[in-house]
């Protein structure tokens, strides 16, 4: 695995969700917010960055904090959280990261000499009065900024949704001057709410949140997170402050609108909120989004996955995988963490991982890990009950004979194994009570080729499933 590239594209033990990608000499550079593990609500971290050289895609380093939540002046006693970010390089060759608190409808702005170093605050998006975007009486409140720098100009792209909200009209643009701070052009919409699609070509997918905007060719390419929730949609526009179209949908984080290995509509992970943007890296464009854990909304954690833009300027909706950036399968050899897995379900289906203010119950599997939030411990997959099945895709079997995995808990029965979620069965790995990790095995004849592969556990109590070995 270390010579593999995979999703999460972080340390298991790290909750990066909202990535926005962004390439900086050579190097791409993670910013996003920072859930905690087992966090009682969203982003109660500081943020940190990782990067990695563009063609070293397995390599990410810890660029540590790069800004803490009590840096700005609203928030010197820490009680609000900083949400989703994004970060430009200015006219002055500096660094300006854009963000929102989480109780204030004004975007503030930090500055930097370097992508990943230290951020100092810079000061508040505002009028050329001094009023700040979001308190003037007409404003909108502000939120999950994005960024794109054109021409000497910097356009804003903010906004929330909401559900069934007939006070917020959908995601605005609005343009700054040079000094990254001043408005010279006032906020104008861009993409309707709920409450303001009907009979435009986003009535099935209105804005919700997490804008991200990049130019590609002549064409603005607007990602956004829908009102659906699980899904990232795309629109486009030959403008970037007007003519936007719905385009379709780029990653579902539970897979919904993939047919081609599922019947169309069938959850194959615990879905939530989605948020993220595009990169182009080597001349290959990939899309960041993240997945939820700990069966809850608050530790999520950063995926990636390959992305095609057709010539006609269109991109296929991509299905979640356990390889990420990797360019090929995993090789068929080896030992392979559960936390991989792209699949995750039993025998209840689930669209979404909880109620925004609830935990998923005892009857369901999710990735989780030892310890505290911070705690270096690899993550694993627990509660696999009756029916449950973790899936993980894509490997090159070649000549594949063994099979073992690691597995505690109270449980007794047995893990099948498959090359399809729905599959025939071709092999089965009995399992007993144990208290810690325990290893057992069995011949199996995995067929040659590029396969996914499932467990499914049959048999009564509970399993943790930390890793499988082929040989």
């Amino acid at each position: 695995m270390k010579t593999q590239a995979r999703n999460p594209y972080l340390p298991s033990y790290e909750y990066i969700p909202d990535g926005e990608p962004r390439i900086f000499d050579g190097r791409i550079y993670i910013y996003g917010s920072h859930d905690q593990f087992n966090g009682y609500v969203y982003c109660l971290n500081d943020y940190v960055c990782y990067s990695a050289p563009v063609d070293e895609l397995n390599n990410w380093r810890y660029e540590g904090v790069i800004y803490s939540k009590t840096d700005d002046p609203l928030n010197e006693d820490g009680r609000m959280c900083l949400y989703a970010p994004d970060v430009i390089r200015g006219l002055d060759g500096r660094y300006y990261l854009y963000y929102v608190l989480d109780k204030v409808s004004v975007v503030s702005v930090a500055v930097c000499d370097i992508p990943a170093g230290k951020y100092e605050f810079y000061g508040y998006v505002h009028y050329q009065d001094g009023t700040l975007l979001g308190e003037k009486s007409t404003d909108e409140p502000q939120f999950d900024p994005a960024i794109l720098m054109e021409n000497g100009k910097v356009y804003l792209y903010t906004g929330c949704g909401g559900f069934n909200d007939d006070s917020r009209s959908g995601m605005m643009v609005t343009v700054l001057n040079e000094d990254m701070l001043t408005i010279i052009k006032e906020p104008q919409f861009v993409i309707p709410s709920e409450s303001r699609a009907k009979g435009t070509t986003f009535e099935e997918h209105p804005f919700f949140e997490g804008a991200s905007i990049r130019k590609i060719n002549s064409i603005y390419y607007l990602v956004y997170s829908s009102v659906v929730m699980h899904e990232l949609c795309y629109a486009t526009s030959s403008y970037p402050t007007k003519g936007f179209e719905y385009r379709g949908v780029v990653i579902s984080n539970n897979d919904i609108g993939i047919d081609s290995y599922k019947p169309i509509n069938q959850p194959m992970y615990y879905g939530g909120n989605n948020h993220g943007g595009m990169a182009c890296i080597n001349d290959d464009w990939y899309i960041f989004y993240h997945r939820h854990t700990n069966g809850t909304n608050f530790s999520r954690q950063g995926m990636a996955e390959p992305i095609k833009i057709l010539p006609d300027g269109s991109i296929p909706q991509v299905e979640m995988t356990s390889l990420g950036m990797n360019k090929k399968p995993f090789l068929g050899t080896g030992e392979y963490p559960t936390y991989i897995a792209c699949n995750l379900f039993c025998q209840e289906e689930e669209m979404y991982s909880a109620p925004f203010d609830a935990w998923m119950n005892n009857s369901f599997p999710k990735i989780t890990q030892e310890g505290k939030d911070g705690d270096a411990e690899v993550s694993y997959v627990a509660n696999m009950r009756e029916g449950a099945t973790v899936g993980f895709k894509y490997f090159d079997f070649e000549n594949i004979k063994h099979i073992s995995i690691k597995t505690r808990g109270y449980a007794d029965g047995r893990f099948e194994v498959k090359t399809s979620w729905n599959g025939e069965v071709i092999g089965e790995i009995p399992v007993k009570y144990t208290n810690i990790w325990t290893e057992n095995s069995i011949d199996i004849n995995i067929p040659d080729g590029i396969h996914a592969l499932y467990f499914t556990f049959k048999g009564s109590g509970h399993a943790s499933f930390l890793s499988f070995t082929l040989t």
